[in-house]
């Protein structure tokens, strides 16, 4: 059974930190694209950060690029999305996701497993 269960999300003032991180099981954890998008009320699911097998290729969202860092564990089958430098707009729910690629998808309904999300709330 495929589990994603995402961790560490809170709310915090603008400019602060938050790491959040997503345990997987029930699939080939290092073989898969993984990302991170997220949702704002009232707004469609982004794409935030998404890192290719093999962990050398990643991509990241304008919004996010130079505050965000997308990072994998495989020993603990685990994603990171590493966040500083937070900002209001910022404020979400984000899901971690995977997409058993070999090309990650750019269309999160493209995606095959996610996660139930976490919330983030940033203060300014």
């Amino acid at each position: 059974q495929v589990q994603l269960v995402e961790s560490g999300g809170g709310s915090v003032q603008a400019g602060g930190s938050l790491r959040l991180s997503c345990v997987a099981s029930g699939f080939t954890f290092r073989s898969y694209c993984l990302g991170w998008f997220r949702q704002a009320p009232g707004k469609e699911r982004e794409r935030v950060a998404r890192i290719y097998p093999g962990g050398s290729t990643r991509y990241y969202a304008d919004s996010v690029k130079g505050r965000f860092t997308i990072s994998q564990d495989n020993a603990k089958n685990t994603l990171y999305l590493q966040m500083n430098g937070l900002k209001s707009e910022d404020t979400a729910m984000y899901y971690c996701a995977a997409d058993r690629g070999p090309v990650c998808s750019i269309s999160a309904t493209n995606w095959d497993f996610w996660g139930q999300g976490t919330q983030v709330t940033v203060s300014s």
